[in-house]
This record gives C-alpha cells, structure tokens and sequence, in this order.
C-alpha cells in the first residue's frame, strides 16, 4: 500500500472532539510521541491505525483516503486555473493543499462557485436590463447542475434510502414476481390500482391521485415496470425521507430541490428493484459481468450500470464507478460519481474517450485504459443503448453509456481481460475538455486551454492543432 501521510487531517480531527494528543493515543492504544509523528508527516497514517480510528469513534475514513484527496485536486485545478495571476499555481501546490488543508481547499472551491454563480446571474440580469456590456451571455446555473453537485457531494450514494428500499424488497419474498408483489403493495397497502395503457401518448407511467390510478405504458419490459412501481412506492412511502434530503442541502433555486427530490425517488426505485447487498454480492461473483447482471435481475444495459455506481456502503463497498450518459453530440444528460474521476464544469469532453467511439458499433462493449493529464488511468468501459421511438418516421434514442473506474480496481473486472494494465504507455491520454486541459502537444485539441495563448510561428501560421492543412 502506498505510504499516505495524513497529519494535518488527524490533528484537525483531534482538536475538533477537543482531546490532547495523549487522550487521543491512549485512546488509539498508540504511544503519545508515535502520534505526533503522525501528526507531523514524520510518519505515514496505517491502515490499522485507520480502523482504530472507525472502531474506536466510528470515523468514516473515507476522508482519509486518496480518493478524496484526488476529487479536491480535480476541483482545485479548475480553480487556480481561471483564476487571475500571473504566476500559474502549480500540481505540485494543489496537491500539497488538497492533502494538508483539505479543509480550506473545500472552502476555496465553494468561494470559487459562488463566484461564479454571482457573475453568471449578473450577466443575465445584465441581458433583461438590455445592458449588455460584456458581450456575451451565460445562463444562471441549471438546476440539474445543482443537483448532480448534491450526489456528488454524497459519491451518489445515498444509505437511508438503501437500506429503506432493501427492508422493502425482503418484506416482498424470495420466491414472488417482484412486479406482482410490488402492484398488490399498491393496492393493498394504498389503495392504488395499476392500470396497463396502450394509448400511453409516450408516458411511460402517470399518476392520477384522485382517482389514484397508476398507470404504466404497455411498451415497458418487466424490469421498466417494476422500477415505475418502486418509483411509485418511493412518493408513497419515503417522502418525508426524501423531502428531509431535498431539504437539508442548500439548494438556491426551488426547481432544484424538486428535481432533486424526483433524483432521489429514482434512487430509491433502482436500490428497490437491485437491492444492495444481493447486487452487490452478484456482481463481485461475476466479476461485474454488466451482461450477466441484466439477465440475473432483468433490467437493461443502463440501469446495471447506474446502480454500480452507488456501491459504496462504507460496511460493504463494491468499485467505486464514474457514470455518464451522453449523446451523439457530446452533450451530458447524466453523470454520477463514487469515485475522484471528474469531469469539466467549464464545458466540453475530450473526442479521444472511447464513449464516443462507441457510437461506430451500436451495442458493442469498447474498453479503454485512458491516461488523464494528473497521471491518473482508469479502465473505461462504454456501450451504445437505444430507445424505440414507437411511431413510424419518429427520430430514436440513442446515448452511449460509460462506466469507469481506477486502474488499482480493474483486475476486479471481467472487461480487464487481456488489456495491459501495467505499461502507462499502453493508455489513451483524454483531458477534461479543451478548456482546462494541460496537453500541450494534442492533436484533437480544439483550442488552447484557459489562462494560454495560441503558439504561432514566424510565418504568422498557427503550430498543430491550428495548423490549415
């Protein structure tokens, strides 16, 4: 294991429960001098020492880990690197802030986003006065970006409505039709009939509360079915939970906390449909086979890939997956994150991912290692998914799926096989996005990185990739 000296983050730990470091060692059963060598980096922080810490005051040391250090790093970079200044901050000093300080590195990214959120709404209030000075127009933050903050703020996962939707799923029975016996929940537990529509006008399912009818598109396969009950079951039964939720974040607009209580009701739903410890258990035998996974429980492509991305109960962890959904012209529709893997705010994608390549070989699975600039590789894996658009000459749905994880994860995959894992030269160096990333020499660079200029030579001719061929 490598060494990871964490003194700062133990010292801030002990002054905030208010002990002396011999309190704290002969709590921890360590001598008082061994844990100021702790405390001053003299030492690295050991993984008994770690459980130590979680037996003794029940510390989740996840903030301790290396993970956490690399998502404070990813936001830090895009920090310093809109930031004015000459002198560039460099990975050197943000790694070194993001292990010691993470704390003010936390508040430097917060004060960077209000920031922005303030320049951003004074710019369009700037468009409604018709005092367009800067000449351009950004939008107020969206609320889905709101929202996607609030789940990665939790690695997207998120254990009360786990363990809810768990308890739910065991009440219903081994050996029952999990649709059946989520309609006859409905009916008997809420006086809800479940009504199949053919002439559904493209819903896939609606609610009529007064005559409280459910009602579900005769389009929908079994899995689709039971994930619109458990969504169902979610309003009905985890409101208060899920409004509990949606209300503790500071969320500033009022269409993102009822986003995010529809966010959170879907969680609930996926979690009901695949519950979390047999999930998890099946797809560490298969080596998390998305395949065999949505044969075994009988969802789709999409829905295996998304509920892999929330297994990160601190008692029984699964690989910790990036999610993303994107389509034919790189725009985002979803992103969630159990790991540090992160993408630009600022905008953009990098074409060399192979999410988009998948978009050459409908329903073929394409793996990747890819190299970010940081050093970090990661194992891709990225499929193609459709939707029947229903009515003749109707334009169908199509988004490619990809599912990522940290290369240290990628023997615990079936989809490692015969990829090396050990030359970093064997990885496809992608970016965050034009905008933030540092790869100078890049031939699919589309234009120079915020805070650099263009490099042009004598003859007044942009250098690759700005060259006219």
């Amino acid at each position: 294991m490598k060494k990871t000296f964490m003194g700062i983050r133990l010292r801030r730990f002990r002054e905030e429960r208010g002990l002396t470091q011999v309190a704290l060692a002969r709590a921890l059963e360590l001598s008082p001098s061994y844990l100021n060598q702790l405390e001053q980096n003299q030492r690295p922080l050991s993984v008994p020492v770690l459980l130590k810490l979680n037996a003794v005051f029940g510390v989740d040391v996840q903030q301790f880990s290396e993970d956490d250090e690399a998502r404070l790093i990813a936001d830090l970079r895009e920090v310093f690197l809109s930031a004015p200044g000459e002198t560039p901050v460099s990975t050197a000093e943000i790694r070194e802030l993001a292990a010691n300080m993470p704390a003010v590195a936390r508040t430097l990214i917060a004060l960077d986003r209000g920031l922005r959120d303030q320049r951003e709404r004074t710019e369009a209030l700037s468009i409604r006065l018709g005092d367009d000075r800067s000449g351009t127009f950004r939008p107020a933050p969206m609320p889905y970006e709101e929202v996607r903050d609030f789940f990665y703020a939790r690695h997207n996962h998120i254990d009360e409505l786990d363990r809810l939707a768990e308890s739910i799923f065991e009440s219903c029975g081994d050996d029952r039709d999990l649709v059946a016996a989520l309609t006859q929940r409905l009916e008997s537990g809420h006086g809800v009939r479940v009504a199949i529509d053919k002439d559904d006008g493209g819903a896939q399912r609606s609610y009529d509360s007064a005559a409280r009818v459910l009602r579900l598109s005769s389009r929908l396969q079994w899995g689709q079915q039971a994930f619109q009950l458990a969504t169902q079951i979610a309003f009905l039964e985890a409101r208060s939970l899920i409004d509990g939720l949606a209300s503790e974040s500071s969320f500033a607009l009022e269409e993102s906390r009822a986003l995010a209580r529809i966010g959170l009701a879907s969680y609930f739903a996926g979690a009901l449909v695949l519950p979390y410890s047999r999930f998890l258990e099946a797809a560490e035998a298969l080596r998390y086979d998305i395949g065999l996974l949505e044969r075994q429980f009988g969802v789709g492509f999409e829905t295996v890939c998304h509920r892999l991305s929330t297994l990160q109960r601190p008692a029984a962890r699964g690989v910790p997956f990036f999610f993303i959904r994107v389509d034919r012209a790189g725009n985002i529709s979803k992103r969630q994150s159990a790991t540090d893997f992160h993408f630009s705010r600022i905008g953009g994608t990098c074409p060399l991912w192979n999410v988009y390549e998948a978009f050459t070989s409908p329903g073929r699975i394409f793996t990747q290692i890819a190299a970010m600039p940081d050093g970090r590789r990661y194992l891709w894996i990225a499929r193609t998914t459709s939707r029947e658009a229903g009515a003749y000459g109707a334009p169908e749905k199509t988004f490619s799926i990809g599912l990522g994880c940290d290369l240290r994860h990628a023997e615990r995959l079936i989809y490692s096989r015969g990829l090396d894992l050990t030359t970093p030269e064997a990885a496809t160096p992608i970016g965050a996005g034009c905008k933030v990333c540092e790869r100078d020499h890049c031939s699919q660079r589309a234009f120079p990185a915020i805070g650099r200029s263009l490099s042009i030579d004598a003859d007044h001719r942009y250098f690759e990739p700005y060259r006219q061929d």
